[in-house]
C-alpha cells in the first residue's frame, strides 16, 4: 500500500529511507553529483513511497502548483530500488501520485522531467511530450505533460 505523506508528517525513519534510497538511486547509481538532491523543495511536498520491511522501494515526490518551477503540478524523484524492478511498481506509483494530485491537490495538468529511457512509462500512464530532448544532469530528458 503506497503511502503519501507532506514532509511534515514524515516520521524519522521515513526521510531518512527516503534520503537512503535517492543516493542510491541518483548518487551511486545513476553518478549524479552536479546538482543537490536535496533542494529545499522537499519541505513543501508530498512524498508517495511503498515500503517493505521498514526500507522503502519505490518513492517519487509530489511538489504542488505553487512550489514548482514549471507552474503546474509536478512529480519528480521518481524511483524504484534496483532490486524491485521490473514488477510494474513505477506505473502503480505513477497512477497513484495522479489520483492525489487530481483528488487532493485539485489539479489536472501535472507535468515532469522524464528521463529519455524511462519515456514510454510516462506515455502509458497518459502524459505527452511537450519538449525537445535535454540534458539535465547528464541524462537526456524530456519535459513531459499530463
Amino acid at each position: 500500500m503506497f503511502k503519501v505523506k507532506h514532509f511534515n508528517e514524515l516520521s524519522i525513519n521515513e526521510l531518512y529511507e527516503i534520503a537512503k534510497c535517492r543516493y542510491e538511486v541518483f548518487a551511486c547509481e545513476q553518478k549524479i553529483f552536479s546538482e543537490n538532491d536535496f533542494d529545499d523543495i522537499d519541505k513543501n511536498c508530498f512524498h508517495l513511497f511503498l515500503e517493505e520491511n521498514d526500507h522503502i522501494i519505490s518513492y517519487l515526490r509530489i511538489i504542488p502548483k505553487e512550489f514548482s518551477s514549471y507552474g503546474e503540478a509536478s512529480i519528480g524523484r521518481v524511483l524504484v530500488m534496483q532490486s524491485h524492478r521490473r514488477k510494474n511498481l513505477a506505473k502503480s506509483m505513477i497512477i497513484h501520485a495522479i489520483d492525489f494530485i487530481k483528488n487532493n491537490l485539485n489539479e489536472i495538468h501535472i507535468i515532469l522531467s522524464a528521463q529519455m529511457y524511462i519515456k514510454n512509462l510516462y506515455l502509458s500512464c497518459g502524459f505527452e511530450e511537450i519538449s525537445d530532448v535535454y540534458d539535465e544532469a547528464g541524462i537526456p530528458h524530456i519535459k513531459m505533460k499530463l
